[in-house]
């Protein structure tokens, strides 16, 4: 691993920052304090070969991708890797909408139910596993179809990661002590005073991703959407089938509404109280996720059904306002305009014989 080193020293010429080899220099006056060493990890890009013969469908929660995704799957001979960040977990299954088993049967998926709900996974890791498998689907002759709704997933592929520092544990604690003491929000202010681009996009519940953000540049000195910036890929070296469901906002809140009545009544409530049972215990990540943490605070609390459901469409729906923004923010993405009243068959036909995108030759 690398290792990036941050120090106080004289002023340079003009004001500027230098930069010696892997040694970062931040140049203000004062006398130096002690050296502060921070352990980093490479960005890291899927080899290009490999990226130009993906496909990608994306789109909110609810939409149908999963539908939609098999049918295109067949239609290409592809196999299927999920683009989800908690479809990853073993035993998340009513929450996260998996696939059923018998659609895995019908299409080969990769990257569901490759963990336990207590350990960790970053976007580095899921960049990692997503290119190994994607090298050996197309070993097999295959097509690699990424489909799903992980914003932050999708553009990690597409434009390569930044991981940044290792976890300062003991500063975590700290921030998630404040969190609890004060609520997540206090938390979000801080992040604004210091990365309003960062805190702009996260939720104020987003409690885990507000923490790194202010560890990095805790860390650093650096606001994490400075370092995150990645840029697209020129045009010409682009996958040229990276599309996103956009459904009418009216159409879609309808079904994340009907969709959460119907994983309570599939026994949402019955697979978190197995997973609070587990050892060892849910991590972060799953703990925090959509539709779990909500039906977790209402066991603990002794909330109603009726006012978790409720809460829980709320939060849907403003998670699938921040999916549309993230597409729409992506330029190697195309949008696939839905009313609701086409059938399966006419968009995996405009997305299996799309017009190539300006500038991209077939």
């Amino acid at each position: 691993m690398l290792q990036m080193k941050l120090w106080r020293g004289e002023v340079g010429p003009k004001g500027k920052q230098r930069l010696d080899g892997r040694r970062f220099v931040i140049h203000i006056r004062g006398k130096p304090p002690p050296l502060k060493t921070v352990n980093w990890k490479r960005s890291m890009r899927f080899e290009l070969k490999t990226l130009q013969l993906c496909r990608f469908l994306a789109g909110p929660t609810a939409c149908g991708k999963t539908e939609v995704g098999l049918r295109l799957a067949r239609r290409l001979n592809a196999e299927i890797v999920a683009l989800d960040s908690m479809s990853l977990y073993r035993g998340m299954d009513v929450g996260t909408a998996k696939p059923d088993m018998e659609a895995r049967r019908a299409i080969r998926h990769h990257l569901i139910d490759i963990l336990d709900p207590h350990q960790a996974f970053s976007l580095a890791d899921y960049v990692a596993a997503a290119e190994t498998c994607c090298r050996q689907i197309l070993d097999r002759g295959r097509v690699p179809l990424f489909v799903g709704g992980t914003g932050l997933y999708l553009r990690g592929v597409l434009r390569g990661v930044f991981e940044g520092p290792q976890a300062d544990w003991e500063f975590r604690r700290q921030l998630e002590s404040e969190a609890g003491r004060s609520g997540p929000e206090a938390l979000q202010q801080r992040l604004q005073d210091v990365d309003p681009a960062s805190a702009e996009k996260l939720h104020p519940q987003d409690t885990r991703r507000i923490i790194r953000a202010l560890e990095v540049h805790h860390l650093t000195g650096r606001p994490l959407s400075e370092q995150q910036e990645e840029s697209p890929l020129p045009v010409s070296d682009r996958p040229q089938h990276v599309y996103w469901l956009n459904p009418s906002r009216e159409w879609l809140h309808e079904r994340i509404n009907r969709r959460v009545e119907e994983m309570i009544a599939r026994g949402l409530i019955d697979e978190v109280q197995t997973l609070l049972a587990l050892q060892p215990p849910l991590g972060r990540t799953a703990r925090q996720a959509l539709g779990y943490k909500e039906v977790i605070d209402m066991l603990n609390t002794g909330g109603s059904i009726d006012e978790a459901i409720e809460l829980i469409q709320t939060r849907t729906r403003q998670f699938a306002k921040r999916q549309y923004t993230w597409f729409r923010n992506l330029e190697e993405c195309r949008p696939i305009d839905m009313t609701g009243d086409e059938s399966i068959d006419e968009l995996v036909e405009k997305m299996a014989n799309g017009d190539t995108p300006s500038g991209v030759s077939r």
